[in-house]
């Protein structure tokens, strides 16, 4: 059993979550997650276990210490695991990027209210409200500095806590399809092809619950690339694996994918590698791929 518990909400549409979660896998570091689900009584129930946190992210340690906030949990895990490079070492890169964070945590507040992140719908033609487009012009602002000064291609140079903070955002540019320019497009470019982003998406579609509270009256698209490799869920068990490539349990669900078919020990292995199959690394590694 991982050390580290994090109770987190809906992976479509809690941001918060994302940024706490992304921490921990880009740095490798096990972590069990407890799902609250978003407005249910269920929620509350979770977060018992959680007190005195009382919403998204929390996180409770090997001591059973309880902590919440994306900052927070960030810094406690930085301060424990210096080694798994969650700041860079250099001082200059590290205090700017403390200041990236901070302006996330308390900004952009129409932005965010604009445009919630959801990662279960992307849109077009979304009118941008002028208070919106404001905080739009400053992300950018934001996104370049970093950039310029460290070279690219993640905020930092390599990929940091900083990172993990602005994802939803990106999201967002990415989902509802707002106009920025080719720097910023770059960067949003770098966390739609991200593994763990895609691992978290492709489980939101599976496991989530649609929240049409989210959705908007807007035209729809596609979502942005990378386009999935084609897969469906099929019938029966038998397969060319005898045990599922996550778990190593026996095959009980099968996908079929360029006319072969691999299996799975459950119907959430299954559906979230049929979601998106690249993302998945044990999954391309056992078809050869």
């Amino acid at each position: 059993m991982a050390p580290y518990t994090l109770a987190i909400g809906d992976k479509s549409f809690s941001s918060w979550s994302l940024r706490a979660w992304l921490a921990f896998d880009k740095a490798g570091i096990p972590v069990s997650t407890l799902q609250a689900p978003l407005y249910q009584d269920a929620f509350a129930e979770v977060l018992k276990a959680f007190a005195p946190a009382r919403t998204v992210p929390a996180l409770r340690l090997p001591d059973g210490t309880v902590i919440w906030d994306s900052i927070a949990i960030a810094e406690e895990l930085h301060s424990r695991h210096p080694e798994a490079g969650l700041w860079p070492t250099d001082a200059a890169l590290r205090a700017t990027g403390r200041a990236l964070v901070a302006e996330m945590h308390s900004g952009f507040a129409a932005l965010r209210s604009h445009c919630p992140m959801n990662l279960r719908i992307a849109y077009r033609d979304v009118p941008v409200p002028d208070a919106a487009a404001q905080d739009l012009a400053r992300v950018e602002r934001l996104w370049s500095h970093a950039l310029d000064i460290s070279g690219g291609p993640w905020l930092l140079g390599e990929w940091s806590l900083a990172d993990a903070a602005y994802a939803p955002l990106a999201m967002r540019v990415a989902g509802y399809d707002l106009p920025v320019g080719k720097v910023a497009h770059a960067y949003v470019a770098q966390h739609l092809a991200d593994n763990s982003i895609r691992r978290w998406r492709a489980m939101g579609l599976v496991r989530d619950s649609d929240l049409v509270q989210y959705h908007k009256d807007w035209p729809r698209r596609t979502w942005p690339f990378p386009t999935p490799l084609a897969a469906r869920a099929v019938d029966g068990t038998e397969a060319e694996n005898d045990t599922c490539p996550y778990s190593g349990d026996p095959v009980t669900h099968v996908l079929e994918m360029d006319g072969r078919r691999w299996g799975f020990c459950n119907p959430t292995c299954r559906d979230k590698t049929v979601a998106d199959p690249a993302a998945w690394p044990a999954f391309m590694a056992m078809i050869g791929r």
